[in-house]
């Protein structure tokens, strides 16, 4: 069950972070209505962006959780609170034109909330999509597929 306060995980490699804290900065009062998980650099931009914007505005800031960097294992960090459940969405700035040290692990993360079917965008026009969606404010079930036939199958041992 997606709550209506949801988690939000908001990542941002380092070429796409000022175009993540312009997003946040626009869609802050969207956002301050929801709890925030960010890895690294990106929380401390995305929690002085929201704030600024939240005491300009007389309204309270959201929680905003930060994991370690992405390199550090914050991509694995956010992968194992959707497992768990515990992320709604992610909005996710990447960049496609620069390698990353953490390549995999950027898969892996995205592997992950396909897998769990978590709404998960990866650029400003789907992010902007799923936020002003009449969806992000309220109660949401997802269907998650069952694998527990791939955890039950039956493993050949030679």
């Amino acid at each position: 069950m997606i709550r209506k306060k949801k988690n939000v995980a908001i990542v941002a490699h380092d070429n796409r972070k000022a175009d993540i804290v312009e997003w946040v900065d626009w869609n802050w009062k969207a956002l301050a209505q929801h709890s925030l998980v960010c890895t690294g650099t990106t929380g401390r931009l995305v929690e002085e962006t929201i704030t600024k914007k939240c005491q300009e505005n007389d309204f309270f800031a959201p929680t905003v959780k930060r994991l370690k960097s992405g390199p550090l294992g914050g991509d694995q960090q956010l992968g194992a609170l959707i497992c768990e459940g515990k992320i709604d969405m992610v909005i996710f700035f990447w960049d496609p034109m620069e390698p990353q040290p953490h390549d995999v692990d950027v898969k892996a993360l995205l592997r992950i909330s396909v897998l769990y079917n978590v709404p998960t965008a990866s650029n400003r026009a789907t992010a902007d999509f799923m936020i002003s969606s009449a969806l992000f404010d309220q109660d949401y079930k997802p269907e998650v597929k069952d694998y527990t036939s791939y955890i039950t199958r039956d493993i050949e041992s030679k």
